[in-house]
């Protein structure tokens, strides 16, 4: 969490906004009286008239600031930009920050949770005491650097499922095919010797058409990536060209790295870095009961997932660095279930280590850099 903020003028209002695809509940409150109201999403007009009355009903003056929060979820941060173009200074939460209730079988309506939020804020802001977590917002150029690797993640699931599909179609006709995107399909005979049927090579060559397809995508965000290497034009990009310099560490793995989390989130300790990762731990010592639950998971998957595989492939370049030794002595030696635990262990450490290279300049003890020819 970060540090409590405190209204110093008395004379101003909080608001929540609970969104849906179609509708939006507006709540304001003075810290006394509540309104919730309704609107169509997106209606700037009708957004700007209940803001009117609220500050009229809850006897707030015209140019008071408002105080608003939403939760982060699939309509991003185009909300917190228009809220702060209205002049309205916005927060947008974290919802696994949010508390709900325990009962098997909860109540859970659109004016429930616009309260619980409108509680939050009264909280925050006419009390000084900040009861849920706030997501880093990023700015628009920020947010479009993010495609490019995201658009890769989901070309690569494709190209797999096409690649899947191809081959199950030959195997029911007792083809084994090698390398799919180079086959002629025309000449594709079945277990028989006999060409297959005008209706499965059709489907066969239409299949094929679209990997082709995926493949061009991705040979084209391949080489994005490597122009903007070799030619930075932002600071994300700066920060791939220092990544990479380090043995066991690809241009792809620096351009997720950067994009995703170092690019433009700060970060004031290392327990911060593992935290937004997911990779801290998660103990349950309640009574006589004392045990590890593993890792949160609470944070960026795409971060955490990467960060896995960087430390197997930081194993196997690095291994004279102070981590891999580190590694090597306590997990090294034991079953693979051990191995498995402790590369997570690993992969946290590798993250922090990361972190201090590219904020304080100090290299992971005994790591190597690449030759650059």
């Amino acid at each position: 969490m970060t540090t409590t903020e405190t209204v110093q003028n008395e004379n101003s209002m909080v608001m929540a906004i609970e969104v849906s695809e179609k509708h939006w509940l507006l709540g304001f409150s003075n810290g006394e009286k509540e309104r919730k109201i309704p609107i169509k999403a997106w209606d700037k007009e009708r957004f700007r008239e209940e803001m009117a009355k609220s500050k009229a009903k809850l006897g707030i003056e015209g140019k008071a600031p408002v105080y608003c929060c939403y939760e982060a979820g699939r309509d991003g941060f185009g909300i917190h930009r228009y809220l702060e173009s209205e002049g309205i200074i916005n927060t947008v939460l974290d919802p696994s920050s949010v508390e709900v209730d325990q009962r098997k079988r909860r109540q859970k309506t659109d004016k429930i949770d616009a309260g619980k939020m409108l509680r939050l804020q009264e909280s925050r802001y006419y009390h000084g005491n900040q009861r849920y977590r706030i997501v880093s917002v990023p700015s628009r150029g920020q947010e479009a650097e993010m495609r490019v690797h995201r658009e890769w993640e989901r070309l690569v699931k494709e190209r797999t499922g096409h690649i899947n599909r191809i081959k199950s179609l030959m195997a029911l006709h007792g083809v084994r095919s090698g390398n799919v995107l180079k086959i002629d399909i025309s000449e594709v005979k079945d277990w028989e010797g006999q060409e297959l049927s005008k209706e499965l090579g059709e489907e066969l060559q239409r299949e094929q058409e679209r990997l082709h397809q995926v493949v061009k995508h991705m040979n084209q965000i391949r080489a994005e990536q490597r122009r903007r290497t070799k030619e930075p034009e932002t600071k994300a990009d700066k920060i791939v060209e220092r990544f990479v310099l380090l043995k066991g560490i690809g241009m792809h793995s620096a351009w997720i790295l950067s994009k995703e989390y170092f690019g433009w989130r700060e970060f004031k300790n290392r327990r911060q870095v593992g935290a937004l990762a997911g990779l801290t731990g998660s103990p349950y010592n309640s009574g006589n009961s004392n045990r590890e639950q593993g890792i949160s998971k609470a944070g960026n998957r795409r971060i955490r997932s990467l960060m896995v595989e960087l430390s197997w492939f930081w194993l196997r370049w690095q291994p004279q660095s102070e981590l891999s030794k580190w590694y090597m002595k306590r997990f090294g030696q034991g079953g693979e279930r051990m191995r498995r635990i402790g590369i997570v262990a690993l992969a946290r450490k590798l993250l922090v280590a990361l972190w201090k290279y590219l904020e304080f300049g100090i290299v992971p003890d005994g790591a190597v850099f690449k030759r650059i020819n």
